[in-house]
């Protein structure tokens, strides 16, 4: 009898690809973000395309909260359709009930602070155990008792926490400043950093050209420390 020859064709790369690719998002557990802000959302819009173009597999924005009713960023969050309010910031026990209800109706896993203006007290935060992050523009050590990081470039940049940090780098005269994501506990931008990155101070500039460069920075280190948390929190990852 004839011997039937059958013509096996290679899989194309780009479908190799797309199905590695499948398969690395379906072992990663779903991660359902809420992110509060209080401004632009600037960071919350790389976030946004982060999650729609698959920087960030698996991952969603569950929920968007802002304690300004103004802010650009629900604007922002209405666009790309996205559950999205205004939460007044009256009473804080008050609001940090409200809040919490809202994240946990949502199934929020881990909450982002990006540009959020407010302090959360140590009752909400036990609420969500190492779930809540934080974007600070400054370099913060990896001692929480340290008023000091040690730059790149070996020089000792003070841990400028609280409000107006790159002004208060500017004041300092620093050469080198930057950004850091953390956990957020009830001593204010002193949990542990999951990332950080530096960025120069140039000569001549101004709060607000510092603090566009740092911004450009952070679009990028907030995704980063996103896909950390998730490898570190829920796949037990180094």
């Amino acid at each position: 009898m004839p011997r039937c020859a059958v013509m096996v064709e290679p899989v194309p790369r780009a479908d190799v690809s797309q199905r590695e690719s499948l398969s690395r998002e379906q072992a990663l557990p779903h991660l359902r973000l809420g992110v509060l802000i209080s401004g632009s959302g600037t960071n919350l819009q790389a976030i946004i395309e982060a999650c729609a173009s698959g920087r960030l597999p698996a991952a969603e924005i569950a929920l968007v909260v802002s304690n300004v009713a103004s802010a650009a960023g629900l604007q922002r969050a209405l666009q790309h359709r996205l559950p999205a309010l205004y939460l007044p910031w009256r009473e804080p026990e008050e609001s940090e009930q409200r809040l919490a209800a809202l994240l946990e109706l949502f199934r929020v896993d881990l909450v982002v602070l990006a540009g959020w203006m407010r302090i959360l007290s140590a009752g909400f935060l036990e609420r969500f155990p190492r779930r809540v992050i934080n974007l600070h523009p400054a370099l913060l050590p990896d001692d929480p008792s340290a008023n000091v990081h040690i730059a790149s470039d070996g020089s000792a940049i003070p841990a400028f926490r609280g409000l107006h940090a790159i002004r208060q780098a500017l004041e300092a005269g620093v050469k080198v400043t930057g950004s850091t994501v953390h956990y957020v506990t009830p001593a204010v931008d002193a949990g542990p950093v999951l990332c950080r990155a530096e960025v120069p101070v140039l000569e001549g500039d101004s709060e607000e050209t510092l603090h566009e460069r740092v911004k450009a920075v952070e679009h990028e280190l907030i995704i980063e420390a996103i896909a950390r948390w998730r490898a570190r929190e829920l796949l037990g990852q180094p």
